[in-house]
């Protein structure tokens, strides 16, 4: 080659890539040396982050998890077992923190088992005098109708407390709250929660309102037995159709169907073992 001439190193640049300008390969690898590349934030630390966020606001007094985005970190966390593993205690910490600041009515687990349990027994009272031979029609009528009443209220908590336990979800508290009018609440260990298998969280949803659907059926059946006047295996019918009917129009958006739908939708996305 003549002296003085300019090179190209075209064939000698990874990929073919051509250098037009004259500059030695030697050159472009200690400049790409000297770069400085930021790595990008992982779902680990931005899920940490958010969460260190939340926890500082709920120190300094805030309540409202929803308006904080608590809720928003928690689904991210939900879709990844990854993040479920470093991050469940934290969220079950700031749920429990956050639940027992604005729920004021709340009771030991044990006292509330107990209540439900004085409810069951409430409506077999009901039912067995339904059944006595020396109670009058209308007696065992508004008997039975009483039995679905209580029965519908006392059974739905003790079936989310039972199929918690079997999907291995405790419960901390129970409470009365809700739309009106108030009614008896459970209030579940997140951290475990997030921990289950989603099919488990979402049957522990279902159980309760399915508990409550067959109430009044369950009382229908001792009807035929009980020789109480035909109206009132009518409203029997009526309030369990009743029950499914607001179920269909408002659980499955806001309420425990709601849950049911989420939950399933996670176990169908979850990666099979």
């Amino acid at each position: 080659m003549k002296r003085g001439a300019s090179y190209s190193w075209t064939w000698f640049l990874p990929q073919g890539k051509r250098v037009r300008d004259g500059s030695a390969p030697g050159e472009i690898v200690r400049a790409q040396r000297g770069l400085s590349v930021e790595a990008a934030p992982t779902a680990s630390s931005q899920v940490g982050s958010e969460l260190s966020r939340v926890e500082a606001e709920v120190a300094g007094g805030a309540r409202d998890l929803r308006a904080l985005g608590f809720w928003k970190v928690v689904s991210q966390v939900k879709a990844d077992p990854a993040l479920v593993q470093a991050f469940a205690d934290r969220v079950g910490a700031v749920d429990l923190l956050g639940f027992r600041a604005g729920v004021r009515m709340r009771a030991p687990v044990w006292l509330g088992n107990l209540l439900m349990a004085v409810g069951l027994a409430l409506g077999a009272a009901a039912v067995a005098f339904a059944l006595r031979a020396s109670t009058s029609g209308i007696g065992s009528g508004l008997a039975l109708v009483v039995a679905a009443g209580v029965w519908a209220v006392s059974l739905h908590c003790p079936a989310h407390w039972l199929a918690g336990r079997i999907g291995k979800i405790p419960v901390t508290d129970y409470f009365l709250g809700g739309p009106p009018p108030p009614r008896p609440g459970l209030k579940i260990d997140y951290a475990s929660y997030l921990r289950a298998d989603p099919r488990s969280r979402a049957w522990m949803h279902a159980s309760g309102a399915l508990a409550t659907k067959a109430a009044p059926f369950i009382a229908l059946a001792f009807w035929p037995a009980s020789g109480a006047p035909w109206w009132s295996a009518a409203a029997l019918i009526a309030l369990g159709a009743l029950q499914i009917t607001t179920d269909v129009l408002f659980s499955v958006r806001s309420g425990d169907w709601k849950k049911f739908r989420r939950e399933m939708a996670l176990s169908r996305r979850a990666p099979r073992g």
